[in-house]
């Protein structure tokens, strides 16, 4: 038809596709200690590819840790983490990349920086680590910020927009080199109840849309059953709950239950609440005696 305006769209790149048919994350005897304190315990567990896993748990159970291991960001004592059969903690720095290009993250912080505009920000990796001209980088600027409903925004400035928007950018900027998984580091955190469900509908419509994996670290419950196809709940870092969101909802599991229902007594803070009350009432010197 005459007029009609043709664009020719750029293709995923090739090297963030999943080139196996394992795993898109596994983890095998992931072990973590800082000093005394035992944060990951021995964790194995794989994630199949093109399905929407929430890790949760209470605080201090190991969540943020495992994050940053299944990332790259810290090396386990023991264990190991494969992206797409690939070691995340390789010796070799070009097998470490080769695994990072498989991946991108939403902070909790969104971490996007001042300085530069939304489209600047989510611009940023694509620059860094292609050749594209900057026509091409441009239009697929555009089209993650379409994605994420973002784009009106191009021109604008962090400081400028909500935390809602801010998320939204940060999650553009994540899927700006076609990644096969995508990490979300408490991606509600901060927001209004609307405003979770709006980034709990781009999970999930992004998750099936693009075929990715998506991880997200939360504690909010509405969302975990909103988005989840599988759960995964951290305790003393060893999973003591992995199954669906109907399987989670009916588990008699007194540590779920405490969790899910939010009660303020039970085996999450007993542990807690045994250790200080022995501290406050014969000290960390005797209590250490007795231990041993």
């Amino acid at each position: 038809m005459s007029g009609d305006v043709r664009i020719e769209l750029p293709e995923a790149r090739r090297d963030s596709h999943l080139r196996t048919d394992g795993p898109a994350i596994s983890v095998s005897g992931l072990d973590k200690s800082y000093g005394s304190n035992h944060v990951l315990n021995n964790l194995s567990f794989g994630f199949d590819r093109g399905k929407v896993y929430v890790i949760m748990g209470p605080s201090g159970c190991g969540k943020s840790t495992l994050l940053r291991h299944m990332i790259g960001a810290e090396h386990p004592d023991s264990g190991s983490v494969l992206i797409d059969g690939i070691d995340i903690h390789s010796p070799s720095r070009k097998v470490r990349d080769e695994a990072r290009r498989k991946f991108g993250v939403l902070f909790q912080s969104s971490a996007l920086l001042n300085g530069l505009t939304v489209a600047e920000n989510v611009a940023l990796p694509i620059q860094r680590h292609t050749d594209l001209p900057q026509s091409t980088i441009d239009l697929m600027v555009k089209l993650k910020l379409e994605l994420v409903g973002m784009g009106d925004a191009l021109d604008k400035y962090p400081y400028e927009i909500s935390g809602g928007m801010k998320k939204r950018a940060g999650l553009a900027r994540a899927i700006a080199l076609d990644p096969a998984i995508v990490f979300y580091d408490e991606p509600s955190a901060g927001l209004d109840p609307v405003m979770i469900g709006v980034i709990d509908k781009l999970i999930k419509d992004l998750t099936s849309k693009l075929g990715i994996t998506s991880v997200v670290i939360t504690h909010e419950m509405p969302s975990i059953f909103r988005i989840a196809d599988e759960v995964l709940m951290l305790f003393q870092g060893r999973i003591v709950f992995r199954g669906t969101p109907e399987q989670l909802r009916t588990s008699n599991d007194p540590v779920v239950r405490q969790f899910m229902n939010g009660d303020p007594e039970g085996p999450i803070n007993a542990p807690r609440q045994l250790s200080e009350l022995s501290e406050r009432l014969i000290g960390p010197g005797l209590r250490k005696m007795n231990d041993e």
